[in-house]
């Protein structure tokens, strides 16, 4: 997506928005008819939307808002939002994922929303989670959910192969070997040869890893730090020794071996469990859901993959009640009950008093009773507070994935691959006039 050309020598993110903002400062968007209510528009591909601008235009009569259903993003929602906003015309509200809210800011599509989110529901948020949205004091969106990563797996191929469920990394390789042993036509988990980087992202952020940081003026971009070194051998070497299945993320095939038990578990977020009991219903009773492995149990450590937050765009003429009702949407009991309506969904919320709505909406049957949110909720206060997303994460996934897709053929490594992924994104990172550094 091409953003604003901005001054060389920007100091960190906030400096190249207040350049790209301060053009932006015309809103446009919906507005009243007459004198009845102010009326706002939202794009989301989340789904349960629907059902949830239902909900808010039932109870509220001095906001009414029109829902548009948008493509999630890798199938164009984010190029649709894009365009909007080049031309003016984004949305009042907007749904964006959490590694593309650096590159629709620096494109200035939100609008700065520090002064206009209340405090009352700031106070309620996952702290983990606003720091994802907040960058350099600044927050731009608001989080809906935020996806600890958990590992799901067959308990049912666990326990009678005796096979322990894995605390550590290292507890995983000896599991994953066993596992071999005693079923040959199974693996412990997938290394995934599209989609792949954001796992990937997921692991070195557990380890300690920083892709993206800022100081004096410069991004520093490392995404062959030690901790990435660590992670990409670890799987270079479960991979090397056919210890994981190498194959395309959100496949048929992978959704096959799920279902076989030809791959036994799953490393991802906490959305994962509702998608498990959608994709493969016969699993009911098999699944069960385990801490992420740590790397030093002495000092846990969780990481992310997926999650959504809303935006109040640039254009909006009513960024008031475009605040309204994403506060509502966020915090509003009633809310994720009309969400979850639509479906089966274990996504995590961003405000954990909803966590007990949640829990009771969701029958858990399918995983024997676990009480799968509470699990999600201590992973979610370990999540560390230290990875930042880059500004141009759809290139960089798209660069990774390619290595990766090598790497799983017999062509490079993965470690080649995240250093492929850091020279081929390096080139829109300077484009945007930043001063950037792999040193």
């Amino acid at each position: 997506m091409p953003g604003h050309r901005a001054t060389a020598g920007t100091t960190a993110l906030l400096t190249l928005l207040v350049l790209v903002l301060a053009g932006c400062s015309t809103s446009r968007g919906s507005d009243t008819t007459g004198d009845g209510p102010v009326r706002l528009t939202f794009w989301s591909a989340l789904r349960g939307s629907q059902e949830v601008v239902d909900e808010f235009n039932r109870t509220h009569t001095d906001i009414k808002v029109d829902f548009q259903q948008v493509p999630s993003g890798e199938q164009g929602g984010w190029a649709k939002l894009s365009n909007a906003a080049r031309a003016t015309n984004a949305p009042d509200v907007a749904t964006v994922e959490y590694p593309q809210l650096p590159s629709f800011t620096i494109d200035g599509v939100p609008r700065d929303i520090t002064k206009l989110l209340p405090d009352s529901v700031r106070r309620k948020i996952l702290p983990q989670a606003l720091d994802l949205t907040t960058f350099d004091g600044r927050t731009y969106a608001v989080p809906v959910d935020i996806e600890p990563m958990v590992f799901l797996y067959r308990k049912d191929i666990f326990t009678k192969n005796h096979i322990p469920v894995p605390k550590t990394w290292a507890e995983f390789e000896s599991s994953a070997r066993e596992l071999k042993k005693a079923q040959p036509r199974s693996r412990i988990a997938s290394l995934f040869t599209t989609g792949g980087t954001l796992y990937m992202a997921g692991y070195a952020w557990q380890a300690g890893a920083q892709w993206y940081q800022t100081s004096n003026d410069t991004w520093r971009v490392s995404m062959d730090d030690a901790p990435t070194r660590k992670v990409a051998g670890y799987w270079q070497r479960l991979m090397d020794d056919d210890l994981v299945r190498v194959e395309p993320g959100s496949s048929q095939q992978w959704r096959a071996h799920l279902r076989s038990g030809e791959t036994a578990g799953y490393l991802a977020g906490a959305w994962a469990a509702g998608s498990m009991m959608a994709s493969t219903p016969d699993g009911k009773g098999k699944w069960a859901i385990a801490p992420m492995p740590q790397w030093d149990p002495a000092k846990p450590k969780v990481s992310t993959q997926g999650g959504s937050t809303f935006m109040v765009t640039k254009d909006s003429k009513h960024p008031k009640e475009a605040m309204e009702f994403i506060s509502w949407m966020v915090t509003s009991p009633d809310a994720l009950r009309a969400k979850l309506a639509s479906g089966v969904s274990s996504a995590f919320p961003s405000v954990p008093g909803l966590v007990p709505v949640a829990r009771k909406e969701m029958d858990t049957s399918y995983y024997s009773g676990q009480d799968i949110f509470g699990l999600f909720g201590k992973q979610a206060e370990m999540i560390t507070s230290t990875w930042k997303w880059g500004p141009r994460m759809v290139s960089t996934t798209t660069s990774g994935d390619d290595g990766l897709a090598r790497a799983g053929a017999g062509s490079g490594t993965v470690l080649e691959a995240l250093r492929e992924a850091q020279s081929r994104t390096m080139p829109d990172l300077k484009s945007l006039g930043l001063s950037v550094t792999t040193d």
